[in-house]
């Protein structure tokens, strides 16, 4: 992976940390090549059972696109007469999102600063999201005439709902991270400093779970969240079938039953 971009996996934990905190880790194309390979990689490979994404520094988890990198892309289009530079939704923020709520395995987004526009996307992209006491959320998008992407029209609403989230796409502003935490955008809300340790924390007793079990419970709240509840139902029977198959199942029932903490394989 570019140097934008650190990965490194761990006893089953994917750790990807975002690497550019003199630009508050905005996103050039390097820094967009890279996360999506990682994102994807992580997403891959079988020996991975959750993934940690984070990023460098303490000011910013990520502010979306790079607004300098974007503007000189933009004026090469108006000489070309091309419109290369929105590709970037297609070919960068689409897959990322897709790879990390679609991957069978839990995502932990560790926010231990700013997080605004497509970097905001990502956070609200994972399965959970630790976040320090100092950082901030902020939808951008209208703020530099654009419309949402990186999934953020569809998680934010389904988080607090579409009312608040046609207010904050609308009418841009930093949202601090208590008030974050109330309106139900983070999960678990901890002090700067310890940030990266907790989000750590939680992310290797992910990594440690049944993960058969974990990828069923993705796969059953996006099926939910655009099909009825007797779709629903009937999903659920084929999900829980899946899991109850699973290796992880047994080890869980024998360990109940034997009142021992279960060692889980993630099979």
């Amino acid at each position: 992976m570019a140097d934008s971009v650190l990965y490194e996996v761990t006893d089953g934990l994917a750790k990807i940390t975002i690497n550019r905190p003199d630009a508050m880790n905005a996103m050039n194309t390097e820094a967009k090549v890279a996360l999506r390979d990682a994102v994807q990689a992580a997403a891959a490979d079988p020996a991975v059972r959750a993934v940690l994404l984070t990023a460098a520094g303490n000011r910013a988890f990520c502010v979306g696109q790079d607004l300098k990198e974007h503007i000189g892309n933009l004026a090469a289009d108006r000489e070309s007469g091309s419109s290369l530079t929105m590709n970037t939704v297609a070919e960068h923020y689409n897959p990322i999102v897709r790879a990390l709520t679609e991957m069978p395995k839990p995502v932990v987004a560790g926010v231990n600063g700013v997080a605004a526009g497509a970097g905001f996307g990502f956070a609200l992209a994972a399965d959970f999201r630790v976040v320090a006491d100092t950082a901030s959320f902020n939808t951008s998008f209208a703020g530099v005439a654009l419309t949402a992407d990186s999934g953020v029209s569809w998680t934010l609403p389904r988080l607090i709902g579409a009312s608040r989230a046609g207010d904050l796409l609308l009418f841009p502003r930093s949202v601090k991270a208590q008030e974050a935490y109330e309106l139900g955008i983070v999960n678990r809300l901890v002090p700067s400093d310890s940030l990266h340790a907790e989000a750590e924390a939680v992310a290797r007793t992910l990594a440690q779970g049944p993960t058969v079990a974990y990828a069923a419970l993705k796969e059953s709240l996006a099926y939910g969240a655009s099909h009825s509840l007797s779709e629903a139902l009937d999903h659920e029977d084929t999900l829980q079938a899946r899991a109850g198959a699973s290796e992880d199942h047994s080890i869980a029932v024998q360990a109940f039953l034997a009142k021992q903490p279960p060692k889980y394989l993630g099979r």
